[in-house]
């Protein structure tokens, strides 16, 4: 029997913020990140992001750098405080009256996000979502490396990773339903039945209207 699938992205889209800015703003509040000029260049990296036009090998090194002298497990145990305390902060109340209500409904849900995958399993485990895909990074000698493990799910590379993923499962999900508010989603976008944009940005906007997608307008701010 077919099912419905719903596929969320992360950033600006679940969560009001970046979950790689806050993770890095959190490396600078530890101390692990010395850099005067680290934020910066993140801001001017993830600035490229949000044009559609970031090299993602290139931000990596930049990303993957202040971890190079961490074991993996003293970094996952830094992204389990990381996204208690900064990340779960900044979800958007109709992102969790949605997967509450998808939940109940026993309906199979998909986190796919241009962020590693070390912090995107962290956020989906915290919100209940069944399963998730970020960036895999490349364990050396016990730390996680800069280089990507497999296909990179960023811009058509989130089709290629769904795709390969439905191709795993036992269940047929013919309608699928996918959130975002990112011009790099426009491939899913496109590969998805049901697109909706959340909070979109310009140019998502533009295609929204066009193919008259719906657009959601959420907030954090709680209705009075």
């Amino acid at each position: 029997m077919s099912q419905p699938l719903y596929i969320f992205d992360l950033d600006e889209t679940l969560i009001n913020a970046d979950s790689s800015m806050l993770w890095h703003r959190f490396l600078v509040e530890k101390r692990i990140v010395t850099d005067d000029n680290f934020l910066a260049e993140d801001k001017r990296l993830m600035s490229l992001y949000s044009a559609g036009k970031l090299n993602m090998p290139e931000y990596l090194n930049f990303a993957m750098a202040p971890l190079a002298q961490l074991t993996k497990e003293q970094v996952d145990s830094l992204v389990d405080e990381c996204v208690e305390k900064y990340i779960m902060p900044t979800v958007f109340p109709q992102a969790l009256q949605l997967l509450a209500q998808l939940k109940q409904d026993n309906i199979t849900t998909v986190l796919i996000s241009a962020t590693v995958s070390f912090i995107v399993k962290k956020v989906a485990l915290q919100l209940g979502i069944d399963h998730a895909m970020g960036i895999d990074m490349l364990v050396e000698n016990g730390c996680y490396s800069a280089t990507i493990l497999g296909v990179a799910s960023y811009r058509e590379g989130k089709v290629t990773r769904l795709g390969s993923w439905l191709a795993e499962q036992t269940e047929i999900f013919t309608d699928t339903y996918f959130y975002t508010d990112s011009i790099n989603d426009l491939p899913l976008c496109e590969f998805s039945q049901y697109p909706h944009v959340v909070n979109p940005c310009p140019q998502l906007a533009r295609h929204a209207q066009a193919q008259h997608w719906p657009q959601l307008a959420w907030s954090q701010h709680k209705p009075a």
